[in-house]
């Protein structure tokens, strides 16, 4: 797969001494608050239009996740990421295949420093993988993440004082992040103008599951402000492209 893709272990470095200044001032930046995106299936088969199975939002979607990967490299933000995976021979209907481009993830959701981990039944996984890397991509063979064991490990195991979560869809696969997240008590934060959504009355439900159960819903530019970047060319098609509107107006 094309964002498949690992990178070699850092060379340790050596501890500085502080002076009594800066001793003074590690408090301080130990308590910063630290956040993980958790990035919920960005496949081209789910989020662009000649994928098989887009979101209806698509072109809103894509533009606000571009605008959250754009936040989590200015402030230096970890990215859990899963991807669904699926065997061409198994029951999973056509969706997200793999050897097929609509398995790989949107390019603009991918970091440089990247670790991928296949699905499979192994635990395994460096202590170091988050300090190697700003990027987890796991891979599962359902919508719920936390059935497949090393996935379910990493999550688990991750420690951040607030989980944001975009992706899609919002009925299924962010559904079960979410409450699986809040299962295992962690802060969740769901940014709804970043997933996206098949049918609006079935998410709306979804959203409501995931209120009651203690998750905090907001817009993307709470977290992080408004963004200049544009709206159009999100993918290829016409509407995010602009050619739409612009026939439109010009009709």
């Amino acid at each position: 797969m094309d964002w498949q893709r690992s990178n070699g272990m850092e060379a340790p470095k050596r501890p500085l001494m502080m002076s009594g200044a800066a001793q003074m001032i590690r408090p301080i930046l130990t308590l910063r608050k630290k956040r993980i995106l958790i990035d919920v299936d960005t496949q081209k088969d789910f989020f662009l239009a000649d994928g098989k199975a887009c979101v209806r939002n698509h072109r809103r979607v894509l533009a606000n996740i571009r605008r959250v990967m754009a936040w989590t490299r200015r402030d230096q933000v970890r990215i859990i990421s899963t991807v669904q995976c699926h065997n061409p021979n198994g029951h999973d209907g056509d969706v997200c295949l793999s050897g097929t481009p609509g398995i790989c993830k949107i390019p603009y959701t991918l970091r440089n420093r990247r670790f991928t981990f296949d699905y499979g039944d192994t635990t395994d996984f460096s202590r170091n993988i988050f300090q190697e890397n700003d990027q987890l991509i796991l891979c599962k063979r359902t919508i719920d993440p936390f059935e497949e064991p090393r996935a379910e490990r990493i999550l688990t195991e991750a420690k951040a004082s607030e989980f944001v979560i975009i992706g899609g869809s919002t009925e299924t696969s962010v559904l079960y992040t979410v409450l699986g997240l809040l299962t295992r008590g962690k802060s969740v934060t769901v940014l709804i103008d970043a997933v996206g959504s098949c049918e609006k009355s079935v998410a709306d439900i979804a959203f409501r599951k995931m209120k009651a159960k203690g998750a905090r819903l907001i817009e993307s530019k709470s977290l992080f402000g408004n963004s200049s970047l544009r709206q159009v060319n999100a993918c290829q098609c016409d509407r995010c492209r602009g050619k739409l509107r612009k026939a439109t107006l010009s009709a």
